[in-house]
């Protein structure tokens, strides 16, 4: 049974004109959906019982279930249980512009990046797009604030979860679902060219976030797999196609590892790799793991970093940090749940 939360409005409106009913049926679910926050199909009072029975029958209103919740200083990070008693997390940070939310979109990673807790675990499968709705839903539910931001850079790749993801947008951007605009939503992904490309056909307005990491593929090749099969030429290549196509900046994520790429002359090489590229950088600290061996760099060198590529002009900000005294990285408290 489909789990309604994972169902656009075009197609909850297909599902109606196929009973033979209206299709303004989808607006008024969406509405006790997304709006009233209904937790049974029995508490819609503007559709036809028989409707409402057919629905019932049709989809379940299932809700994913919270095992774990941490909190730190203006953060909280959840773990999710699947229906398949898999495991996602989800992290909820609170800014002075708003509330975000950081999403999965997969159990577990197949890109394998060195430095990352959820590549340490395989893929074992892609969530389906209700699973990604609920995270919000959930998170909004208990902090009893509204979600004014979205990012898609929690567990997997996302774009290696692209319809799940696409149907993912159009539910949460809808005005009758959580209407959260699409400039308050950014999708993070580390170089999967195809889908860039594809995405960049795509009419909302989202934000894009590449998981750079590197100025070269000498150094990216030994932390980051996928730029064996797309090397940064060709991923530079298809990013200026996208600006080309939607005029919409491009963020370059750039977390820093101790020896790794955190020299003066890595910065150097940063600087020239975006130069002419509408884009900004967001410098990262490192979380550090107990399970992987890479250390942060020092504020100070983290600091020289960031002098350099602002001597070179390039736009530039250093992520806040969130979450030291919690599992704050990507995948960890998934891992320390599956490893117990």
């Amino acid at each position: 049974m489909k789990n309604i939360y994972g169902l656009t409005i075009d197609e909850i409106e297909d599902y109606f004109i196929k009973m033979g009913s209206k299709k303004f049926h989808a607006l008024q679910l969406f509405s006790w959906l997304y709006e009233k926050r209904i937790e049974s199909f029995t508490d819609i009072t503007n559709i036809k019982k028989e409707l409402i029975d057919s629905i019932n029958k049709d989809f379940s209103i299932n809700r994913l279930k919270i095992v774990d919740v941490q909190e730190d200083v203006d953060v909280c990070k959840y773990l999710f249980e699947l229906y398949d008693n898999e495991h996602i997390e989800a992290v909820l940070m609170k800014h002075d512009y708003g509330n975000s939310i950081c999403v999965s979109s997969q159990v577990g990673c197949n890109m394998g990046c060195k430095f990352c807790e959820s590549g340490r675990r395989r893929k074992i499968r892609n969530l389906e797009t209700y699973e990604m709705v609920l995270q919000i839903l959930m998170i909004e539910k208990l902090f009893g604030k509204r979600i004014s931001h979205v990012v898609v850079m929690g567990i997997g790749e996302p774009f290696d979860n692209y319809d799940n993801l696409i149907k993912f947008f159009r539910i949460i951007n809808h005005p009758k679902g959580l209407a959260i605009g699409a400039r308050h939503i950014t999708v993070s992904t580390c170089g999967l060219v195809p889908k860039i490309l594809e995405f960049s056909e795509f009419p909302l307005q989202i934000n894009l976030a590449i998981s750079l990491h590197a100025p070269n593929d000498k150094i990216r090749n030994k932390i980051m797999p996928i730029s064996k099969a797309y090397p940064m030429k060709e991923l530079i290549n298809s990013l200026k196609k996208y600006l080309e196509k939607t005029n919409r900046r491009i963020t370059f994520e750039y977390i820093l590892l101790k020896d790794v790429n955190d020299s003066l002359e890595c910065a150097e090489e940063l600087a020239k790799l975006v130069k002419g590229i509408n884009c900004y950088i967001n410098l990262i600290p490192y979380n550090e793991t107990n399970n992987l061996d890479f250390k942060r760099t020092n504020t100070v060198q983290i600091m020289r970093f960031y002098d350099i590529l602002k001597k070179n002009s390039v736009n530039v900000t250093i992520r806040r940090e969130f979450g030291s005294k919690i599992s704050a990285a990507c995948g960890q408290l998934r891992s320390k749940k599956e490893d117990l």
